[in-house]
């Protein structure tokens, strides 16, 4: 079905007046048949109730989930995944299975795995033994619903390891040469290669093959498409060109009064 859905709209950076409850309904209501989310809990084990009322606030919007991250500690505090990270790594993998759990329930085969920032006083390749360990365990959790692990370049945080594609390519090549998984791809994100310096275009044509999902926002400022300066929609008819298929992730931030105004209402849904 996500094959289908040409833009998703992120609920955890999107629809922030509202309470993440009331956000799906919106983006329906908006035109889309599909959203994405950070790991909208407090935990990484959330109770059954919550993971319930998470379900059912998706199926009652009549949208699809696209894409979940597997928790990722506190973003707004600055943290940026746990996959590497030694003292929270049982943390993480007490998570997989019910990332894996509630992508059974809600269809959803798109998982993001934020690779975790360098740790003070911990040995970096330690670490990135450890992240190719997690990034199997958690590969080898969705395969069981045909699930992908998504790898992304970061930017805004100095201490995060995977600043370009070929970053995360060279994680997702360990993690298949030494673990033999094979279901992990590249999460393309354009802002953020963007505001690392990257040559975005050159970087779509190298690693086409790796591309598994695409994010979207404008530089600088991370806004809707249009606010900034680059051709975001020359990129998105670029990657449909060479054969991308999936959806595209409304991942900005506005605070405009119509945050979907750039992108004609007719382009929003299932074709």
């Amino acid at each position: 079905m996500t094959a289908k859905i040409p833009y998703t709209v992120n609920c955890s950076i999107l629809l922030t007046e509202l309470p993440p409850s009331e956000r799906p309904a919106a983006a329906r209501a908006a035109g889309f048949d599909g959203v994405e989310f950070w790991w909208p809990f407090a935990t990484s084990t959330p109770a059954a109730d919550e993971v319930d009322a998470f379900v059912a606030t998706l199926r009652d919007a009549g949208v699809q989930l696209t894409g979940l991250n597997f928790n990722a500690g506190d973003m707004p505090g600055g943290d940026r995944g746990l996959i590497s990270w030694p003292e929270r790594s049982a943390e993480l993998r007490e998570n997989l299975d019910v990332v894996a759990t509630i992508g059974e329930r809600t269809g959803c085969r798109a998982f993001n795995a934020l690779y975790g920032n360098r740790v003070p006083g911990e040995d970096p390749a330690a670490q990135d033994e450890l992240g190719t360990e997690n990034l199997a365990l958690a590969a080898s959790a969705v395969a069981r619903i045909g699930g992908t692990v998504l790898l992304e370049p970061v930017s805004g945080a100095d201490a995060y390891p995977l600043k370009t594609s070929a970053d995360v390519v060279a994680v997702l090549d360990r993690v298949r040469d030494e673990h033999g998984a094979s279901n992990l791809g590249l999460l393309l994100d354009v802002y953020h290669l963007a505001v690392n310096g990257a040559d975005v275009e050159a970087e779509t044509e190298a690693y086409r093959e790796r591309i598994a999902h695409v994010q979207i926002a404008d530089a600088p400022g991370r806004g809707a498409p249009g606010s900034g300066e680059l051709p975001i929609r020359r990129w998105i008819d670029e990657l449909r060109g060479g054969g991308y298929s999936g959806p595209v992730g409304l991942e900005y931030k506005t605070a405009d009064a119509d945050p979907f105004a750039w992108l004609p209402r007719a382009e929003r849904a299932t074709r």
